[in-house]
């Protein structure tokens, strides 16, 4: 009590008196790729991850041998999926190519150093009509066969036909959107797919000078279990940045009721893919 009237005689916001989540973290987006492995080496990477207390993360790369390299080093409790992408080029036309469905089948059959692939994505889809794509389809409905869960960079459109073609397939909606997506958008596609789960990276709005938002906390209440944080380390500037986005999370995540922020934080990702207690 006297904390909370100290600060409020010194004009801090009511989030000051939060205190950060302090527990383990899992990172649901970590990419690893060509450009990032010369500057950040895998030693580089897992020091960034211990000092931000992240426990494991799910990993891809552009191509997939940067997955295939990281996920070789022990320590964190490491989720491989497969890429759709060689190179830059397969970003705009892989939902048509039976090139990627043939490459998905080969990596699924040779598994990575951590055991089976877990995943396809991150995938890009830049029109969401490029759902209905032959390979598209194919990829879906194979996650679906296999028990595989999608990583998705796609708008709300195009969440739901990706899900219309392989119903009850676990996706991962990277960033929950890309062009921020309303909130009551967010809630009826949760409500309408419970293999659904949103990813934080990048979306706009949750906080306002490091308060989490009345709507936001709102949602994550009501559905505790349906939302992951990551980092996005698309280019390698983000891996320079690793530790301060995780401390951002913990910040916000500490404005939650402790069980909310423990599942989002963690349990999501931990019961998702059957990882040990952190």
């Amino acid at each position: 009590m006297l904390r909370r009237r100290a600060l409020l005689l010194a004009g801090l916001p009511v989030h000051a008196w939060a205190q950060a989540y302090a527990g383990p973290l899992f990172d649901a987006h970590l990419h690893y790729n060509d450009d990032a492995q010369a500057l950040h080496p895998p030693a580089d990477v897992l020091g960034r991850m211990a000092r931000a207390g992240v426990r494991g993360a799910l990993v891809n790369s552009r191509p997939n041998d940067g997955t295939l390299r990281l996920v070789s080093e022990p320590g964190p409790q490491w989720v491989p999926f497969i890429r759709l992408y060689r190179d830059r080029a397969d970003y705009t036309g892989w939902f048509a190519d039976d090139s990627i469905r043939l490459m998905v089948l080969e990596l699924l059959k040779r598994g990575s150093p951590a055991g089976p692939f877990r995943g396809l994505g991150e995938f890009h889809l830049y029109d969401s009509a490029n759902a209905d794509g032959p390979t598209a389809i194919a990829l879906m409905r194979l996650a679906r066969e296999r028990g595989l869960t999608v990583l998705a960079h796609v708008d709300d459109v195009a969440v739901d036909k990706l899900l219309g073609h392989a119903p009850g397939t676990s996706l991962i909606w990277a960033h929950t959107g890309i062009s921020g997506e309303p909130l009551p958008r967010v809630r009826e596609l949760l409500a309408k797919h419970q293999g659904l789960r949103g990813e934080l990276s990048y979306r706009a709005g949750i906080t306002f000078d490091g308060k989490l938002g009345d709507d936001w906390r709102a949602l994550m209440t009501q559905h505790p279990g349906r939302f992951l944080i990551g980092s996005d380390t698309w280019v390698p500037q983000r891996l320079q940045h690793y530790e301060g986005l995780f401390a951002e999370y913990r910040g916000w995540l500490g404005q939650l009721p402790s069980e909310v922020a423990q599942r989002i934080a963690w349990r999501n990702a931990a019961e998702l893919f059957a990882l040990q207690a952190a």
